[in-house]
């Protein structure tokens, strides 16, 4: 039977379904595409528009042309590089520790009762603080230092990681609690093999915002405290605005963009990749 279903698609039955499987990719690539290729189509045709309104000098709001241009000098100078490394080192080492610091206290809350009492409502409010008011503390502890940076980071994300993993424990159906107790699972193993998979959805979409919440914490640092001999995509855009140089500014206020809209594609990766094996996507084709 498998021999005979092997023969029927061979030859040019199984090149004509190849192609049919090549140009479904490429349908797909294109329909994923396209949306995003017309926004930036139009933002940059509303840009243009709005420089040769004359509502600004060009001076001061150049055309994209011109900020594309130092962009792509840019590209070229390894200071450029140099810069874009710290800034993802510490972005991902803050992320990292956030992360850490978010999982052991949204278990913990998520666990214990007085915890939730005491803790619960304290979590929200720091969630919901501005990672701005954090830094004249932030200073005063470790004064103009990278700790002080990282410090307001972990503070701005890790209450989101938090507040996702308690909301996905919470809605955690209580079946598969149940069946978990009658499996013999108890604390740690209950709560690795039952709960975390459970209430992966929102904790995802809690570890979104909580990078969310790091990037911008981590921008704002990078603009209040400035290190000496060590270069960065804050500082450059802090010198940038010392120097009145708005192409310099506009480039490297894209480069940030650019950055956040590739962490929320892979973001958005992870999230179709659960839907998948949840069978929670229904999107035909």
């Amino acid at each position: 039977m498998t021999a005979d279903l092997s023969q029927h698609i061979a030859g040019l039955d199984a090149l004509e379904l190849s192609n049919r499987e090549r140009q479904s990719l490429a349908s797909r690539v294109w329909a994923r595409s396209w949306p995003m290729i017309s926004a930036i189509v139009l933002v940059l045709a509303a840009w243009e528009l709005v420089v040769l309104s004359g509502w600004r000098p060009e001076y001061v709001l150049p055309g994209p042309v011109t900020v594309l241009e130092d962009l792509w000098n840019r590209l070229g100078e390894a200071e450029f590089y140099e810069a874009l490394g710290v800034t993802m080192r510490r972005a991902i080492t803050g992320f990292a520790i956030a992360v850490l610091v978010g999982l052991v206290v949204g278990a913990a809350v998520s666990r214990v009762r007085p915890l939730r009492a005491a803790l619960g409502s304290l979590i929200t409010g720091l969630q919901t603080m501005p990672s701005i008011a954090w830094f004249p503390l932030a200073i005063l502890f470790f004064k103009l230092s990278e700790s002080a940076i990282m410090f307001v980071v972990v503070l701005g994300a890790a209450p989101s990681i938090a507040n996702g993993l308690i909301a996905g424990v919470d809605y955690t159906p209580p079946i598969l609690l149940r069946a978990g107790h009658i499996l013999g699972l108890r604390r740690l193993a209950l709560y690795r093999h039952v709960i975390l998979p459970a209430s992966l959805p929102s904790f995802l979409s809690g570890l979104k915002q909580g990078w969310a919440f790091a990037w911008r914490s981590l921008m704002a640092g990078e603009l209040l405290v400035i290190i000496a001999h060590q270069a960065s995509i804050g500082e450059q855009l802090d010198n940038a605005r010392e120097l009145s140089d708005a192409p310099g500014l506009l480039a490297t206020m894209i480069v940030i963009l650019i950055i956040g809209i590739v962490v929320d594609m892979c973001f958005g990766a992870a999230d179709n990749a659960l839907r998948r094996r949840w069978g929670l996507d229904q999107r035909v084709g």
